[in-house]
C-alpha cells in the first residue's frame, strides 16, 4: 500500500510505475534509504525524482548528484520543467545557478567539497540522490562517492541508483553499516529487448545463432572464407586480414547502411574526442544528408536559440559553421571537449529526432537521456588512464544499453564493426556475461587526509576510513581466508596423529631434521655463491690471447680468449675458440672453480671467429703450446657441510633422539613434512589477513607521517600549507601544493601556466 506522497507523485506521470520503481519509492516514503540496481534505460531515475518530490513535500532539501556535468545539466533542465526554476539549482565546475534552492543538482565532487568545508547549504538536507553510484568503482574518481556516503549526516536518506551489478547485496550490506536501514531493489529485465550484430565489410550479421547462446555459424564462415580479404564498401585498396592494410568501412557508409536497415538514430561510441570530430568531418566530406528541408529549418531555429549568448568571435574560434552544417545534415559529435551550449544543442536535437547520427565518447553512456535505436562500437579497447585495455563486460553492457528507446522502439540493436583483431567469440562473451561485480577503488589521498584531520582527531579519522566499502570488501575476503585456516587446522590435527611415535616426541625430532636440512641448504648456497664469485673474478681478469681450460661439458678442453666479455661484470661471458675449432661465448656455469690462465698465444688484431680457416689457425696455435696435464679440481677445505660445527651438533642430537631408532621413522617423517608444508601455508594466509585488516588505516597513518614531514600537518591539526592543500581537488594534489608553496609557477605567462597545469589534470 503506497502512501499519500507517492500517490500524488504518480499523477505527474503518464505511465504506471513498474513494480521495481513502486517498491523503491514505497521504501523511501517509509523512511528507508534505497539502492536500486537496474539496466540502463529501465527507469531508475524515477526513484531519484521521487526523492526530490519527498523533500519538497516535507520542506527539506534534496541534492541530486551525478558523475558528469552533462548529466547534471540534463537533470537540471528536467527538474526545472517539472517544478519550476525558482525551486531548482545547479552546481558544477562550469555553472552555478540558484545554489541555495531546496533542490540542487550537482556533480558528486561538488557535494564532497561541501561536506569537507562544512557548507551551510547542508542545513535541512533530507535526501541525496546518487545517480550512477556504480561509478565508485572508477579507478580515478570512484573514491569521491564513498567519501560522500561516509560523511553525509546520519539523518540524510540516500537514493542510490546503479547499473546492474552482480554484488548488489554486498554493496547494500555495506550501506546498512554506514547509513542505517537500506532496502536493496534489483531489477534485471531490459525494458526494450536488445539484438546483437556484427558488421563485416558491408554485410550485417546477427551475432548469435538460433539458440541465442552460440555465435552464428554463417558469421563465422563468412569471416573465415571472405573476411580475411575484404574490400571496403567505398572501394579503394583491398585490405588483408592479417596485415596493417586492412581498412574498416568508412563511417559514412556504416551510417548509410544503418539508415537503409531502418536502424537510425544511432550513437557510435569512439573512445577519443578527436576521433569523434574526425568522424563528423568524414560524413560531411561524403556529402551525407539525413534530414529534409522542414527538419533543417527546425534545426536552424534550435541552434540560433541555444547559441544566442555566445559572442560571434567565439563562434568562429569554436568552428561554429562546420558544427552547424553537420547538425543540419543530422550528424554531430558529443564529448567533453564541446562547450556547454554546443553539447546541450546536440542533446536537444537528438532527443527531438533531428540529429540521427551521433559520434560520442563513453560519457554519453552515463545516464544522459539520449537513447538511440542502435549503438555502434568501432573498437573494444580504450585508454583507461594508464594504458589501452579491453573494455569489460560491464562497460560493454553500459554502452550498448543506450540502444532501444522505451515507448518508441520495440527493440534495440548493438552493432560491433568487425576488425581483424575482433573475434566474434570475444564479442559474444562480452554480450552474454551477466556478472558485473562492483569493486571499491577507495584509497586515502593527501587532500582527504588533511580534510579529515581538520574535522576530527586522527583516531576518529582512521576509524572513519576503516568504515569504507573498500575495507568492508577486504574484511569479507578475510572471512574466506579464516575459513581456509580453520580447514587447514583440522587437517593439521590429522597429520599430527599420523606422525605420533611411541618412542618419543616426533614433532621435536622432525624439527631437528628440518633444522639440519635448512643448515645444509644454507651452506650449499654459501658455497655456490662463493664459487660463483671466485669464477666471476677470475673471468674478469682474462685478456685477449689468454689460454684457459674449459673443464667440462661439450666444449671441454683448451680455449683461447678473443674477447673477455666483461661488459656485465656480474656475469662475464668470454668469447673463445677451442682446440676443437668451436667458437662461442662461455658463462659462469661452464666453470666449477676459478679459471687459471695456462699460457698465451698471439691473436691477430682482426679476427673473424665465424671463419673456419681462422678458427683452424687459432686451434693449431693452442695445440702447439706445451702445457701440463690438468689436475683434478677439489673443493677447498672448509667448504664441506661435514666441517660445520652446527651441522655436526644437529647430527649428534638426531642420533641421540629416541625417535631415531623407530622402525616407522621414515613413514612418520613423511607425515611430518606434510604437517610442515601446511603450517607454512597457514602462516602465509595469516600474513595476508594481517595485510588486509586495517589496511586503509595503515595507509592513512603513512600519509599523515609524510604530510607531517613535509609541513602540512602538525601534532594538533593542519598548518597554513595544509589548509591550502585541503582546498586542492586533484589527482596530483600534493604536487600542486608543493609547486604553489615553492613558487615554481610564479614567473610563468598565462599560456605557460595553462600548459603546465594541463599536465596535472
Amino acid at each position: 500500500m503506497s502512501g499519500p506522497v507517492l500517490d500524488d507523485f504518480r499523477t505527474g506521470y503518464s505511465f504506471a510505475l513498474d513494480p521495481f520503481q513502486d517498491q523503491a519509492c514505497r521504501a523511501l516514503e517509509d523512511g528507508y534509504s534505497v539502492l536500486v540496481c537496474a539496466p540502463t534505460g529501465a527507469g531508475k531515475t524515477v526513484v531519484g525524482e521521487f526523492a526530490v518530490h519527498l523533500a519538497l513535500a516535507a520542506g527539506q532539501k534534496c541534492f541530486y548528484t551525478t558523475p558528469i556535468k552533462a548529466l547534471s545539466n540534463q537533470k537540471f533542465n528536467d527538474l526545472v520543467a517539472r517544478y519550476g526554476p525558482e525551486r531548482i539549482g545547479l552546481l558544477t565546475g562550469d555553472t552555478s545557478i540558484n545554489g541555495e534552492a531546496p533542490i540542487v543538482v550537482m556533480t558528486t565532487e561538488v557535494l564532497r567539497n561541501m561536506l569537507y568545508v562544512g557548507s551551510t547549504s547542508l542545513a535541512d538536507l533530507g535526501y541525496v540522490v546518487m545517480d550512477e553510484v556504480h561509478y565508485l568503482g572508477d579507478r580515478f574518481r570512484g573514491a569521491v562517492w564513498e567519501e560522500v556516503i561516509i560523511h553525509l549526516p546520519a539523518a540524510v536518506r540516500l537514493a542510490s541508483l546503479s547499473a546492474t551489478v552482480s554484488n548488489a547485496e554486498e554493496f547494500g550490506e555495506w550501506l546498512v553499516t554506514v547509513r542505517g536501514e537500506t532496502k536493496v531493489v534489483v531489477h534485471e529485465e531490459r525494458p526494450v529487448p536488445l539484438w546483437q550484430h556484427m558488421l563485416v565489410g558491408n554485410r550485417m550479421f546477427d551475432l548469435f545463432g538460433g539458440d541465442g547462446t552460440t555465435v552464428d555459424g554463417g558469421l563465422l564462415r563468412y569471416i573465415n572464407e571472405r573476411g580475411q580479404y575484404l574490400e571496403p564498401m567505398r572501394g579503394g585498396r583491398r585490405g588483408y586480414h592479417g596485415g596493417r592494410g586492412f581498412r574498416p568501412p568508412p563511417r559514412a557508409d556504416v551510417i548509410a547502411r544503418l539508415d537503409s536497415e531502418g536502424l537510425l538514430p544511432a550513437i557510435t561510441f569512439i573512445f577519443s574526442r578527436a576521433g569523434c570530430d574526425a568522424a563528423v568531418k568524414q560524413c560531411l566530406h561524403a556529402g551525407m544528408w539525413l534530414t529534409d528541408e522542414d527538419e533543417r529549418a527546425e534545426i536552424d531555429s534550435v541552434v540560433d536559440e541555444m547559441t544566442r549568448n555566445v559572442a560571434p568571435e567565439d563562434l568562429d574560434v569554436l568552428g561554429y559553421w562546420d558544427w552547424r552544417d553537420a547538425l543540419r545534415r543530422g550528424v554531430a559529435a558529443h564529448h567533453a571537449g564541446l562547450i556547454p551550449a554546443f553539447k546541450q544543442t546536440v542533446e536537444e536535437l537528438f532527443v527531438r529526432g533531428l540529429v540521427r547520427a551521433v559520434f560520442a565518447t563513453e560519457t554519453l553512456a552515463l545516464g544522459i537521456n539520449m537513447p538511440a535505436r542502435t549503438v555502434v562500437l568501432e573498437r573494444l579497447t580504450k585508454f583507461n588512464g594508464e594504458t589501452h585495455a579491453d573494455i569489460t563486460p560491464g562497460e560493454y553492457t553500459q554502452l550498448t544499453g543506450r540502444a532501444g528507446r522505451r515507448g518508441i522502439d520495440v527493440e534495440g540493436h548493438a552493432v560491433v564493426v568487425w576488425m581483424p583483431e575482433v573475434e566474434p567469440q570475444r564479442v559474444a562473451g562480452l554480450a552474454s556475461t551477466r556478472t558485473y561485480p562492483l569493486r571499491s577503488s577507495f584509497r586515502p589521498s593527501y587532500n582527504m587526509a588533511v580534510n579529515l584531520v581538520e574535522q576530527m582527531p586522527r583516531p576518529a579519522a582512521r576509524e572513519l576510513l576503516e568504515s569504507s566499502f573498500a575495507q568492508f570488501q577486504a574484511d569479507r575476503g578475510v572471512a574466506g581466508l579464516m575459513k581456509q585456516i580453520r580447514r587447514n587446522d583440522e587437517t593439521l590435527r590429522e597429520y599430527a596423529a599420523q606422525m605420533r611415535c611411541h618412542l618419543g616426541d616426533f614433532a621435536e625430532y622432525a624439527a631437528l631434521r628440518r633444522s639440519l636440512g635448512e643448515r645444509e641448504s644454507a651452506l650449499a648456497r654459501d658455497r655456490s655463491k662463493a664459487r660463483r664469485g671466485a669464477v666471476a673474478a677470475s673471468l674478469e681478469k682474462l685478456r685477449r690471447g689468454d689460454v684457459i681450460r674449459v673443464p667440462r661439458g661439450r666444449r671441454a678442453g683448451l680455449a683461447v680468449v678473443l674477447d673477455p666479455g666483461v661488459a656485465a661484470l656480474d656475469d662475464p661471458r668470454p668469447l673463445v675458440v677451442t682446440e676443437s675449432r668451436w667458437s662461442g661465448r662461455l658463462s659462469l656455469v661452464d666453470f666449477p672453480a676459478a679459471v687459471d690462465v695456462l699460457g698465451r698465444v698471439r691473436v691477430p688484431k682482426y679476427v673473424n671467429h665465424r671463419s673456419p680457416q681462422e678458427r683452424r689457425d687459432l686451434a693449431s696455435s693452442i695445440r702447439a703450446l706445451d702445457l701440463p696435464d690438468p689436475e683434478p679440481q677439489r673443493p677447498a677445505r672448509g667448504e664441506s657441510a661435514a666441517d660445520d660445527d652446527e651441522v655436526l651438533e644437529l647430527r649428534r642430537a638426531l642420533r641421540a633422539h629416541p625417535c631415531h631408532g623407530c622402525a616407522d621413522r621414515e613413514q612418520h617423517a613423511r607425515w611430518a613434512e606434510r604437517h610442515d608444508r601446511l603450517m607454512r601455508e597457514n602462516d602465509g594466509l595469516r600474513l595476508r589477513i594481517e595485510g588486509r585488516t586495517g589496511s586503509l588505516g595503515r595507509t592513512f597513518d603513512r600519509i599523515c607521517a609524510l604530510l607531517e614531514a613535509r609541513g602540512y600537518l602538525s601534532g594538533d591539526g593542519s598548518t597554513d600549507a595544509g589548509r591550502r592543500l585541503a582546498r586542492i581537488w586533484s589527482e596530483s594534489d600534493l604536487v600542486v601544493a608543493e609547486c604553489v608553496r615553492a613558487g615554481v609557477w610564479d614567473a610563468l605567462e598565462p599560456a605557460e601556466l595553462a600548459a603546465v597545469v594541463s599536465a596535472l589534470v
